[in-house]
């Protein structure tokens, strides 16, 4: 069989899923729920206190998020391929220097490197990658596509605990260097194509129209009615900021809880216990929500999605308002890992429904950079407001303003319309 027949039987799209699911894992060495693992170490063998090591994390990646712009115009002008090679094997470089810090200047310097290319890049990339190959059935690639984040989540942790415990931290940061190097890099490199036209084939599977015969097409698709809109025409539209104000909002407030989860929990007299409890659930649930709703957005409009993921967010603040016992503590998970299904889904899925895949990079190289800052600020509210006032309530209780405004700027993000269509250039 030629390559050509392969792609034409068996829909190359869907490898595309599995190695950007693939990309989704291996961003852990940059994610916090792996770098969690770290900090105790470096306390101990460096005599730093926490605050420092909280306080430069949340520069570093601050850096981090205001060069993510930069990474998506590099994907829209050298490909996810290359990008994704490249990027793959500066975060081994990275994880390999993280493996060697002494000092504070290079512990900046390596969670710079590591937020830029794992949290970020690592993510930034596969969902291109997917959004340039399916259209219409991009709901549910994007669902598999995230088993991947999840898969880190739950595993990083573990790993890492093992590893730093039977060896060291330095021996856990140069497995992940390796890995990176052995496995993901060479399946990148063989195996991603940036998009299905590259092959002969459109979006979603089928045939493209230049290499068929009209009576071979099944479900044809027209890549020439899709409307690709440039970075400097997106942020004209008032889609475009009400969109980039909903993805900034859960990431700040649910970097802000999982930060201080364990305090949370403590002043509502539940254990340490109940709440790592708490973050494994939400994991657990957050793979079949994810699933489910890749297939809603094939049916329902996007924003309401996302306007469910804001009603989620306030009814978990609000429960944490006033928990006092495990049961609501469980209802706590179950709300955040149907939150975190649906958001993650809808918050992918949205950007190139609105704005085309041309361009996608660009546009969701801003998204990462909201993203990722909101992110660094989340903790500092909670923990001001903890030191002010010795209790979360002040803080939950202004928290709860901001998924009023998601639901408002959700209501607000129509798709946008144009009257002339620029041909793609």
């Amino acid at each position: 069989m030629t390559k050509k027949a392969f792609f034409e039987r068996v829909y190359y799209g869907w490898v595309i899923v599995f190695i950007a699911a693939l990309g989704a894992f291996f961003s852990g060495p940059g994610q916090t729920y792996s770098n969690s693992a770290f900090v105790d170490e470096y306390i101990r063998d460096f005599g730093w206190s926490r605050s420092e090591v909280s306080g430069l994390y949340s520069i570093a990646t601050l850096i981090a998020g205001f060069t993510m712009m930069l990474v998506g115009r590099f994907i829209d002008r050298f490909g996810q391929r290359l990008m994704m090679i490249v990027v793959g094997s500066l975060l081994a470089a990275a994880c390999f220097y993280n493996s060697i810090i002494t000092s504070m200047w290079m512990f900046v310097v390596g969670i710079f490197l590591i937020r830029l290319l794992g949290q970020g890049s690592m993510m930034l990339i596969p969902n291109t990658l997917v959004a340039q190959w399916f259209v219409k059935k991009r709901g549910r690639a994007f669902s598999f596509m995230s088993l991947g984040g999840f898969a880190s989540a739950t595993t990083f942790p573990i790993i890492n605990t093992w590893l730093i415990q039977t060896w060291d931290w330095q021996f856990a940061w140069r497995f992940w260097g390796i890995m990176l190097l052995v496995l993901f890099v060479p399946i990148a490199f063989f195996g991603v194509r940036n998009r299905p036209e590259d092959v002969g084939l459109v979006p979603d599977g089928n045939v493209d129209t230049k290499t068929k015969d009209s009576d071979e097409k099944k479900d044809d698709f027209k890549p020439e009615a899709e409307v690709n809109w440039q970075l400097n025409e997106a942020i004209k539209t008032r889609a475009f900021w009400m969109i980039l104000i909903c993805v900034g909002i859960p990431a700040m407030i649910n970097t802000g809880i999982t930060f201080h989860i364990i305090s949370i929990f403590g002043t509502n007299e539940l254990s340490p216990e109940v709440a790592a409890m708490v973050l494994s659930l939400m994991a657990v649930i957050g793979i079949p929500m994810s699933l489910v709703s890749g297939f809603i957005t094939e049916k329902v409009k996007t924003k309401y999605l996302m306007l469910f993921v804001f009603v989620l967010e306030s009814t978990i603040l609000l429960l944490l308002l006033v928990m006092t016992n495990v049961f609501m503590a469980i209802l706590v998970g179950v709300l955040w890992g149907m939150s975190n299904g649906f958001g993650r889904i809808a918050f992918s899925v949205i950007w190139p429904d609105y704005f085309g895949r041309r361009y996608i990079g660009s546009i969701t190289g801003v998204a990462a950079t909201m993203g990722v800052m909101s992110s660094a600020f989340g903790p500092l509210p909670f923990g001001i407001g903890f030191d002010i006032f010795h209790s979360y309530t002040p803080v939950l209780l202004i928290s709860l303003i901001f998924p009023v405004i998601g639901i408002v700027c959700s209501l607000l993000a129509t798709k946008p319309v144009r009257e002339t269509v620029k041909e793609n250039a």
